[in-house]
């Protein structure tokens, strides 16, 4: 099965990709602990990468990522994401995994990683796993107390090392929510953390360019939100066939993802 940007076998059609990864075998389920919070998961001998797909510029990868686009622009210049359909040049043009990475970097942030710590960790792992998309090719977990230093645990086999020190750190763990940011990114992106009821925005990079659309057609949610704001539902629906559910998840989430940019 093929869908968003990554192919997955010998899984169900309901299973939602991992954005910049080819699962071929399944991790087994380890068990949990609440000291540790896992940000992304991954396993390195059954994953290949995917090339770019999509076609974002910062501002589109600021509203699946929950900022803004400046602060997209900042974390490219800084190494902390790429602009992989760029070829060099400018504007900057980002893929669907770089969205993904980006939200992978929010939720770091969120967890209080300090930003020197994310960029030696995406130095580090670029390094060892020689992928363009080094966060979400590894298991990556935070632990929950209180530290100034706030470290990222990088899975090694049974050890637990931290990629800003020498000491190795074991831990046993949960499996981690790469998939559920994965989930996210498909159904909206970082809006769907504030509206977990949206049914009908989809982020699909075969469809449109990865601009999100109403679910299971070629219509931007952009475009819905803004048209229901100036003409109404009844317009949408004449003109579209849109229903009032469909709809109203588009303006509930052009509104959301304006707010990052307002909030910056």
């Amino acid at each position: 099965m093929t869908v968003g940007a990554i192919a997955i076998e010998g899984q169900g059609e309901e299973e939602t990709p991992f954005p910049a990864v080819r699962v071929i075998a399944q991790a087994q389920e380890e068990p949990y602990t609440s000291n540790v919070r896992t940000i992304s998961t991954a396993s390195d001998p059954s994953l290949h990468e995917m090339p770019p797909r999509g076609w974002y510029f910062a501002a589109e990868v600021g509203q699946l990522a929950g900022v803004s686009g400046n602060t997209v622009g900042q974390w490219k210049r800084r190494g902390y994401i790429q602009a992989s359909q760029s070829a060099d040049g400018y504007p900057n043009v980002y893929a669907y995994q770089d969205a993904a990475e980006a939200m992978v970097v929010h939720d770091l942030i969120d967890h209080d990683v300090p930003l020197r710590n994310i960029k030696r960790l995406i130095e580090k792992l670029r390094v060892e796993n020689g992928r363009g998309w080094p966060l979400q090719a590894e298991r990556l977990f935070v632990p929950n107390e209180p530290s100034i230093r706030r470290p990222v645990y990088v899975e090694k086999g049974e050890d637990f090392a931290d990629p800003n020190a020498l000491t190795p750190w074991n831990y046993v763990i949960d499996a981690g929510n790469l998939k559920l940011i994965a989930e996210q990114l498909h159904r909206g992106g970082w809006a769907v953390r504030t509206l977990p009821d949206l049914q009908h925005i989809e982020v699909d990079p075969d469809k449109m360019s990865g601009k999100p659309s109403i679910r299971g057609l070629r219509i931007a949610a952009e475009d819905v939100a803004v048209i229901a704001a100036e003409s109404g539902h009844s317009v949408l629906k004449a003109e579209f066939g849109l229903n009032r559910q469909q709809n109203s998840d588009a303006v509930a989430w052009w509104d959301a993802v304006k707010g990052f940019e307002e909030a910056a």
